[in-house]
């Protein structure tokens, strides 16, 4: 993310984390189905969209990206609310990168947000002389193996 835009450094200390996922639909199959639960998220004031782009890897590696205005697509629906509020915080060179992490034949949203639940907290521990040293995600699959593995174990010691 490397675009900068006309946000004053008060609004960026305002801001909190933010976040960015690539999304990936194998087929080329994207359907709009997430965009009520995106709404949602944003109505309920957790997340901003900040940026969204859906981009397409045909089976020869072709790429095409796209912003939600230039899309003729019904499924897409209320996510073209967001068209005009967003930054436009992706470079070509993100894009040109991230690319190279979707399969060919597929379609990929790609969504960066700020984490709005968490600004009061990130602007009063930079207030403080604060800073993020490290930060990480714990992948679903990842609990989910422990999970498995903790079962497994306790099914065990019951024989």
């Amino acid at each position: 993310m490397t675009e900068t835009s006309n946000v004053t450094r008060d609004e960026i200390d305002e801001l909190g984390p933010v976040d960015w996922i690539v999304v990936e639909f194998p087929g080329g199959k994207f359907k709009g189905e997430i965009a009520p639960e995106l709404q949602a998220l944003v109505e309920r004031n957790i997340v901003r969209v900040l940026d969204l782009l859906i981009m397409r890897k045909d089976e020869d590696g072709t790429l095409e990206a796209f912003e939600l205005s230039e899309l003729d697509d019904p499924e897409l629906g209320a996510l073209r609310t967001y068209e005009t509020e967003l930054a436009m915080l992706l470079s070509e060179d993100d894009v040109t990168a991230i690319a190279a992490a979707v399969e060919p034949g597929s379609t990929a949203a790609v969504l960066v947000w700020e984490n709005t639940w968490a600004a009061p907290f990130g602007s009063a521990v930079r207030r403080a002389g604060g800073q993020l040293v490290a930060s990480g995600r714990i992948p679903i699959q990842a609990l989910l193996a422990v999970i498995q593995e903790d079962e497994e174990e306790l099914a065990k010691e019951g024989s």
